[in-house]
C-alpha cells in the first residue's frame, strides 16, 4: 500500500512553502533529473508529502552522535551535527513511526530514486552515507549509497530504487552498472517494502557539520516501458547494439539507415562549417592579440585565467573525451544469450571481437580474459566501408568544428588528434610504483620517493614525445583520478606499508630530523614504538588525533613530490608544454594546494550540474581545467544515465549548456571536457558502465539536441568569458 500521510496537492500556481523549523524535511513525490517524461505539475500523482522530524515519536535518533537544530535554516536546509561518539552517527526513520501503516512498511515501487540535499559546511571532507532497510521482517536487505562533499561544497546524495530481479531473471542481468528495468541481483531493494531510512557517517574522526535539505522520490517507474515481463527478454540487443524492446526517436531499423544517415549529416554539415569567429586552432580570431609564442600557453587577462593559443588568441578549451571507435565495446563471454545476430566467424564484421582483461570492478573483475564485440567500430565498417577509420578520422574533426568543439580530450585515438585539425591534450600514466598500505578505487596511490617512479614515468612521457612537441597540443595530462583521501590518508597508508617503502624510508628521516629520538616521537604520537627501526617495522595504524601534524606536513611532501616529480617528466620532454595536473576526482585542500606549485593548470573531473560557484583552496589562483563532466538521460534506449541524471534529451541538452555558462563565466576554469564522445555499450564495458553519455549513439548518429546545444553555446563562448 502506498504512504500518503498529510498529502498536499501541487498545482501550477502554487509556490513551495518556505522551509521552517516545523518543516525539517519533506519528501516531493515529482520527476526532476530522472530520466522520465515529465509529469505536469496538476497531475493528480504529484504530491508533496510533509515530514517533521523533530518529535521523538516519529524519528529515533542518538542524540549524543547526532545533533539536529530544527531553527537553524538556511535556503530551507536544516543545520545538524554528526558527532564522534558513536560509530555510526546518525538518524533513522522508521517508516512504521513515519507513516504509520501496521505493516510497517512503504510502497516506492512507482519511483527511480531517492534524493537528498546536502551541504558540507565542516572545514574537511565528508562522506555522507545513506541506507535503506526493505523486504519482509524474516529476510530485510540492506542497500547503501554515499555522498563525498568537499569542505563547504553542495551536493546530492543520489540513491537509486533498483528492483530485486524476479526468479525467471536471476543470475541473468550481469556485467552492467545497470540493467533494463532498473533490476539488480546485487544492491536491490524490495521497492514495494520499505522499511527504514537511515542517514548516517561510518566512524567519523571530528564532528562534520551539516546541511540537509529536501528528500525526494523522484521518476516514475513502469516496468512495462521496459518489455513485457510476461515474455523472455532475451535476446535483447540488436545487430546494430541497439536495445530490443524499446522505441524512440533516431532508432535505426536496419543496415541501410546508417548510409541514409550518412548523406543527411553530410548535408547538415555543410550548412554549418561553425563558428566564424574562431582561427584555426579554435582560437578568438577576433579577440584581443596577446604575445605568440608558437605553442599554447595560459595568462591572466582581465582578471580571468585563459589559455592562449600559438597565434597568441584567447583560447578556451571546450572538448571531448574518448574521440575514437570503440565506445561501445562490451564483453560477450557468458552473455551470449543477450545479442541477437552476431557476426560469424567469416563475416567481414567479425574482425571486431577482440579479448580485454580490463575489469576493475564488476563481474569480469578477476575472471582473467574475456571476450568482447565493438559495436561502435562494427557500425562504421557498416557505415564507410571498409576504410572506415580514415573517413570516420576526417568527419570527427568535422564535426567537433561543426558543433564548436575545439579539443580532442582524453583517451583520444592518436591517429584522429595526429591529422593536426584540432587541438588536442595528450594522456599518460606515471611510473607503477605504489604505496602498499595504500587503496583507492582505481588502485593504489603512487609512490614519487622511488627511483623508479621518476625513471617510468619520464619513460612514459617520452614515448609520446612527437605528439606532445606539436604546436597542436594543449598540454599532457600525468594520470587520472587518484585516491586523494582526506589530509592525512596518504601519510598513515605510508606508516601501515612495509619496511622497504622508499615513502616509509622518507617520512622516518623527516621524523628523525624532527625528533632526534623515537622517545620523543612516542611522547609526541602517544606511541610505544622500542627504535626507529621498529617504527619501520611496523604497520599498525598510528594515532590520527596525536599524530596529526606530522600527517598532515607529510601529506603534503607526498603530494608535492608527486607533482614535482611528473612537471620534470613533462618539462624534460618538452619545455614549453603545459603540465595540467593529474585530473582529481577526489581532492582535499592539501593536495590541490601542492598541485597548484608545479601544475601549470590544474585539472579536476567535475561531475555536478553547476561549477558556478566552485573555489580553490584559500591563497590559491591559478588557472583550471575540468577534465570530465556529463549528463545523460533513459529515453534513448540505455540503462544508466551516467554520473549525472537528467530527465529526456533536451534536459541534458539544457544541463551541458547550464554547466559549460558556469565554467565559461569563472575566472579560473580556462576549459572544460565532456566524457565522452560516443555512448557507452548498452550492455557495459568491461568494468560495467553502461552510459548514455555521448554526441553520438551507437550507430554513430548525432543527438541533435547536444549538438544544438554546444553550436548555441560557442556561438558565445568567448563573449561569455570576456564579458560575463
Amino acid at each position: 500500500m502506498p504512504c500518503r500521510p498529510h498529502v498536499r496537492r501541487v498545482f501550477r500556481h502554487q509556490t513551495r512553502p518556505r522551509f521552517s523549523a516545523s518543516l525539517f524535511v519533506s519528501l516531493l513525490v515529482a520527476v526532476a533529473s530522472s530520466g522520465w517524461p515529465t509529469l505536469s505539475a496538476d497531475d493528480p500523482d504529484v504530491e508533496q508529502v510533509v515530514l517533521d522530524l523533530r518529535h521523538a515519536d516519529v524519528v529515533k535518533f542518538d542524540a549524543k552522535a547526532f545533533v539536529l537544530d530544527a531553527n537553524d535554516v538556511v535556503d530551507q536546509m536544516v543545520a545538524a551535527r554528526f558527532e564522534v561518539d558513536a560509530p555510526w552517527p546518525g538518524i533513522t526513520i522508521e517508516a512504521d513511526q513515519l507513516w504509520g501503516h501496521v505493516d510497517g512498511a512503504c510502497d516506492w515501487s512507482g519511483f527511480q530514486q531517492v534524493q537528498l540535499d546536502l551541504v558540507n559546511e565542516s572545514e574537511h571532507p565528508a562522506s555522507i552515507q545513506l541506507r535503506i532497510d526493505s523486504g519482509p521482517d524474516d529476510n530485510i536487505v540492506s542497500v547503501t549509497h554515499s555522498l563525498d562533499l568537499a569542505s563547504g561544497a553542495t551536493g546530492t546524495l543520489v540513491f537509486p530504487l533498483k528492483r530485486q530481479a524476479p526468479e525467471h531473471l536471476q543470475g541473468k542481468l550481469f556485467g552492467m552498472r545497470a540493467a533494463p528495468a532498473m533490476i539488480a541481483d546485487k544492491a536491490a531493494n524490495h521497492v514495494d517494502q520499505i522499511r527504514k531510512l537511515i542517514l548516517f557517517m561510518n566512524h567519523p574522526d571530528q564532528p562534520t557539520s551539516v546541511r540537509i535539505g529536501t528528500w525526494r522520490l523522484v521518476g516514475r517507474y513502469h516496468e512495462n516501458q521496459w518489455w513485457d515481463p510476461n515474455k523472455n527478454p532475451f535476446p535483447m540487443i540488436d545487430a546494430l547494439g541497439q536495445y530490443v524492446h524499446r522505441d524512440w526517436p533516431g532508432k535505426l531499423r536496419s543496415e541501410s539507415d546508417l548510409l541514409e544517415r550518412r548523406r543527411t549529416e553530410q548535408i547538415e554539415l555543410g550548412q554549418h562549417p561553425g563558428p566564424d569567429n574562431w582561427n584555426r586552432f579554435g582560437g578568438f580570431a577576433t579577440g584581443p592579440q596577446l604575445k605568440a609564442t608558437g605553442r599554447f600557453r595560459v595568462e591572466k587577462f582581465q582578471n580571468r585565467w585563459w589559455l592562449v593559443d600559438p597565434l597568441g588568441k584567447l583560447f578556451w578549451s571546450n572538448g571531448i573525451d574518448c574521440v575514437h571507435g570503440g565506445n561501445a565495446t562490451t564483453p560477450i563471454d557468458d552473455r551470449e544469450f543477450y545479442f541477437a545476430d552476431l557476426p560469424e566467424p567469416e563475416s567481414p564484421l567479425a574482425q571486431f571481437y577482440s579479448s580485454a582483461s580490463w575489469a576493475p570492478h564488476g563481474y569480469y573483475q578477476d575472471k582473467g580474459r574475456y571476450r568482447t564485440f565493438n559495436f561502435t567500430a562494427a557500425n562504421l565498417h557498416r557505415k564507410y566501408g571498409s576504410d572506415w577509420k580514415k573517413t570516420f578520422a576526417a568527419i570527427t574533426h568535422q564535426r567537433l568544428r561543426s558543433w564548436g568543439i575545439n579539443t580532442i580530450a582524453n583517451w583520444s585515438d592518436a591517429d584522429i588528434y595526429r591529422r593536426k585539425q584540432t587541438p588536442y591534450v595528450v594522456t599518460v600514466t606515471s611510473g607503477d610504483a605504489r604505496i602498499q598500505g595504500s587503496d583507492g578505487y582505481w588502485g593504489k596511490f603512487p609512490d614519487p620517493f622511488d627511483p623508479r617512479f621518476a625513471q617510468q614515468t619520464l619513460k612514459h612521457v617520452q614515448s609520446k614525445q612527437n605528439d606532445i612537441r606539436s604546436e597542436w597540443c594543449i598540454g599532457v595530462f600525468v594520470d587520472n583520478e587518484l585516491a586523494w583521501g582526506d589530509e592525512t590518508s596518504l601519510a598513515i597508508a605510508t606508516v601501515m606499508s612495509p619496511s622497504d617503502q622508499p615513502a616509509k624510508e622518507a617520512f622516518r628521516d623527516d621524523l628523525i630530523a624532527k625528533y632526534e629520538s623515537v622517545d620523543k616521537l612516542n611522547a609526541a604520537w602517544q606511541s610505544d614504538y622500542a627504535s626507529w627501526q621498529d617504527w619501520m617495522r611496523r604497520t599498525d595504524k598510528p594515532s590520527e588525533t596525536h599524530a596529526e601534524a606530522d600527517l598532515k606536513a607529510f601529506y603534503s611532501r607526498i603530494a608535492e613530490q608527486y607533482f614535482d616529480v611528473c612537471r620534470d617528466a613533462v618539462k624534460t620532454t618538452s619545455p614549453s608544454t603545459l603540465y595540467l595536473g593529474c585530473r582529481f576526482a577526489w581532492s582535499n585542500d592539501r593536495a590541490v594546494t601542492a598541485a597548484a606549485i608545479s601544475c601549470d593548470v590544474i585539472g579536476f573531473n567535475r561531475y555536478a550540474y553547476s561549477v558556478a560557484d566552485d573555489s580553490l583552496p584559500q591563497g590559491v589562483d591559478r588557472p583550471a581545467i575540468i577534465g570530465e563532466f556529463h549528463f545523460g538521460a533513459l529515453d534513448r534506449g540505455l540503462f544508466h544515465t551516467g554520473l549525472r541524471a537528467t530527465e529526456n534529451q533536451d534536459a541534458r541538452a539544457r544541463a551541458y549548456q547550464d554547466y559549460l555558462t558556469g565554467a565559461l563565466r569563472h575566472p579560473n576554469y580556462v576549459g572544460a571536457h565532456w566524457f565522452q564522445y560516443g555512448d557507452q555499450a548498452a550492455t557495459g564495458r568491461g568494468d560495467g558502465e553502461n552510459y548514455q553519455i555521448g554526441f553520438l549513439d551507437v550507430c554513430d548518429s548525432p543527438y541533435p539536441e547536444m549538438v544544438e546545444a554546444s553550436r548555441q553555446l560557442s556561438s558565445q563562448m568567448y563573449s561569455l568569458r570576456l564579458d560575463p
